[in-house]
């Protein structure tokens, strides 16, 4: 199924070196989008002016900017000026070739006529029950779904950095990628799970412990009927609903931790970031990666605060780092959480009662750090007292510019000194004329 029948080795070859050149865009939008107010200006400033050193302005040759080569062939430092250019630059530009290449092997079916449902992101339960549009083939759909989801994985890689250097998500990162989250919704195949069904065995178990005026809510079939009558309104229909439920998740916590802990629990980037991803995968997979971004920070922060004692930590590199793993494993992830999400309606209750386990939960360790002694809401840092700060301190304090010393005969002092001062009148009273 690969494209062109071009072999799988020549093909991930290729889509390496790609990968590597759009890596060396990347460099550019993590370096310079954060530079710009606004989301225009941003878009804007990544085309002028043309690439140049930040130390001594002089232009880059294209030579230069070759990825990865043009690196090692300048050591690691200018042309011009001999300033070293960080090691960043080359990684992320190898990083992204290898991206590139990885996700293509698991989504694109190597082998000779290989079929659909060997990509990773298949899924094989509900797939068959949906009609593929009559202007797409299957090879044409797996090449697409590797194309959108590329672009999904890209502005992951610029919002981790940028993240991680300045605890921001610029609008510029994450907006441009969610209108193509929208737009190749509307080819109709590009979701990974369907916008809703349901299991019968599960409904059947339902309705003999629920009450009879609820068993309306609990009848239906495994899928809406208008989902294979409008592929186009479906995909679409995933898009908005993963792009409703993944910025609405990040939105409560951020409202949740507000109330409880008296700090901001979440940025309003990382709500946006939440709801772009929505937008490519879906309200299930969204939903998961909710709940595995967490358990990804939990390692890497607890090493932090044993050591530096950092208590905030940029969470956008982690919702991205989930995000790549639901994706990437995605038969694997799904085959745990598809029940869940079998159950139809009762999966409303389910959430809201998670809901109230999160408040209940943050109440509790608030609990548990005043046993403890641990301050419950953070406090400002008491900033160094430096010897400058002390002598301003000490000058506003002795106005008496003879503290300390004998009294000097009337006259000794030329007045200028204390008219200088703004002490003349006072040292008039104090001492007499």
């Amino acid at each position: 199924m690969v494209a062109f029948g071009i072999p799988m080795p020549i093909m991930l070859a290729w889509l390496f070196v790609l990968g590597a050149v759009i890596g060396s865009f990347l460099n550019v939008c993590i370096y310079r989008i954060p530079q710009k107010q606004g989301f225009w200006a941003s878009l804007v400033g990544l085309g002028s002016p043309p690439s140049s050193c930040p130390n001594c302005c002089n232009r880059i040759p294209w030579h230069d900017n070759i990825p990865i080569l043009g690196w090692i062939k300048l050591r690691g430092r200018c042309r011009f000026c001999s300033k070293p250019i960080s090691f960043r630059y080359p990684t992320i530009e190898l990083l992204n070739g290898c991206l590139f290449a990885f996700v293509y092997w698991l989504e694109i079916p190597g082998n000779y006529g290989a079929s659909i449902a060997e990509s990773i992101v298949y899924d094989r339960t509900w797939a068959a029950s949906l009609p593929i549009p009559f202007w797409l083939s299957p090879s044409a759909i797996v090449h697409c779904r590797y194309f959108y989801h590329m672009v999904l994985f890209e502005a992951l890689v610029v919002a981790t950095f940028i993240d991680i250097d300045l605890r921001i998500i610029p609008d510029g990162v994450t907006l441009p990628a969610m209108l193509v989250g929208f737009c190749g919704a509307a080819i109709g195949q590009m979701y990974i799970v369907p916008l809703w069904f349901q299991d019968s065995s599960v409904m059947r178990s339902a309705k003999s412990v629920f009450p009879e005026w609820t068993h309306g809510f609990l009848s239906g079939p495994a899928l809406p009927d208008w989902f294979a009558s409008y592929p186009v309104l479906h995909g679409l229909a995933v898009s908005l609903a993963g792009f409703i439920v993944g910025g609405a998740s990040i939105w409560l916590v951020r409202l949740i931790g507000a109330h409880v802990l008296r700090q901001e629990a979440m940025g309003f980037g990382d709500v946006i970031l939440m709801a772009m991803i929505g937008s490519f995968i879906g309200w299930q997979p969204v939903l998961i990666v909710f709940f595995l971004a967490p358990a990804c920070a939990m390692a890497v922060h607890m090493i932090k605060w044993l050591i530096w004692r950092q208590r905030e930590l940029p969470f956008g590199p982690y919702l991205s780092l989930a995000t790549l793993i639901v994706v990437l494993d995605f038969q694997y992830v799904w085959a745990v959480s598809e029940r869940v999400f079998a159950m139809g309606p009762l999966l409303i209750p389910v959430m809201l009662l998670m809901t109230v386990f999160m408040f209940v939960t943050l109440y509790a360790m608030q609990g548990i750090k005043r046993l403890l002694g641990i301050p419950l809401y953070p406090t400002d840092e008491i900033e160094e007292w430096t010897s400058a700060d002390q002598l301003h301190h000490y000058s506003g304090e002795t106005n008496d510019m003879h503290q300390g010393q004998w009294r000097p005969h009337a006259g000794d002092d030329w007045p200028g000194v204390q008219s200088g001062r703004g002490v003349a009148y006072n040292e008039q009273w104090r001492r007499g004329p």
